[in-house]
């Protein structure tokens, strides 16, 4: 289609996940459970971080950062979703549908370096014991820290210019609830070519290249777990790997099916689920994985707890005071 017949919109309408209205309260109590899950969740995680001096290592500072991006993304996504439903209206801005591109891809492509940084920890940790605290030091936990974060700020910037050049004629309608790069780049009228090829090699990039320091950290972990003669000794050593491992597992197979499964067959459902999963569910469930079977991070939560309820009571006292 040539330039002189396209026309510019201004706005999108996000479908969502059903249309049949005798579910948009379900699914609105559903997903407002799950955000504030997330949110309060991940709040503590980083609460009992930061309240805790023997919580100060550089494992839980990435932890507390994985925290803080798990809710900024179920932030940039779920509250527009709700007041959709709640006001009976699929209509997103162009601009807004531009934030929401930027936002979710900066936030799901920092999650996935700090995946691949914390794998890291992990490796030092358990290969090399005696040199952790010489190797992993506040200097490079900040600076993998922000170098994870300068690339997802580069790169979602990248594709969100790139979608800026495409042209959007009469479709409007995006199969999704809430404007998905993919699903925004298919929706184009104008040749997607370049927005294609830049956003796979980004993805083999940037997603691959941290999944492939994933794989080799838990190798090299793996071989040194298999030179321990004590079966505690083992055990010991992997319970600290397993929450990771399993935040990594659900992270990529979910992040695998909605841009690779889904984009090939272009099932716009599966799309969606995978969204829901790794937009969603992946970090209301990441301070249950992390805490349930850790005493370090409960115990904070216990004492800060305490410290909460004695200084509530104090400030009583103090008040009842003449």
């Amino acid at each position: 289609m040539g330039p002189n017949n396209d026309t510019q919109i201004s706005e999108f309408f996000l479908l969502g996940l059903s249309n049949e209205p005798e579910l948009q309260p379900l699914i609105f109590g559903l997903f407002f459970s799950m955000y504030l899950i997330s949110v309060f969740g991940n709040l503590l995680i980083i609460l009992a971080v930061s309240s805790a001096s023997h919580l100060h290592t550089p494992m839980y500072f990435f932890l507390s950062i994985l925290s803080f991006v798990d809710i900024c993304i179920t932030s940039t996504i779920i509250p527009k979703m709700l007041v959709n439903i709640q006001t009976q209206t699929k209509i997103i801005t162009y601009t807004g549908c531009i934030s929401q591109i930027y936002f979710s891809t900066l936030f799901a492509g920092w999650d996935n370096f700090l995946l691949a940084v914390m794998a890291y920890d992990r490796f030092v940790a358990i290969c090399h014991p005696l040199h952790y605290t010489v190797i992993m030091n506040p200097r490079l936990c900040g600076l993998l820290a922000l170098v994870s974060w300068i690339t997802s700020v580069l790169n979602s910037l990248l594709q969100s210019l790139m979608v800026l050049r495409l042209s959007f004629c009469t479709n409007s309608e995006i199969p999704h609830f809430f404007c998905e790069l993919n699903q925004m780049t298919q929706l184009a009228c104008s040749d997607t070519f370049l927005n294609d090829t830049v956003m796979y090699i980004s993805t083999v990039l940037l997603a691959g290249g941290p999944l492939a320091g994933i794989l080799y950290s838990y190798s090299k972990i793996i071989s040194s777990l298999r030179r321990i003669p004590s079966a505690q000794g083992k055990y010991k050593a992997f319970s600290t790997c397993a929450s990771h491992l399993s935040v990594v597992s659900l992270f990529y197979c979910t992040v695998l099916e909605g841009y690779l499964i889904s984009s090939a067959t272009q099932n716009f459902h599966s799309s969606a689920t995978a969204s829901v999963m790794y937009t969603v569910v992946t970090p209301m469930l990441n301070p249950f994985i992390y805490s349930l079977r850790n005493k370090d991070i409960k115990g904070a939560l216990r004492r800060s707890f305490r410290m909460a309820g004695t200084k509530g009571t104090i400030v009583l006292l103090v008040k009842k005071c003449p």
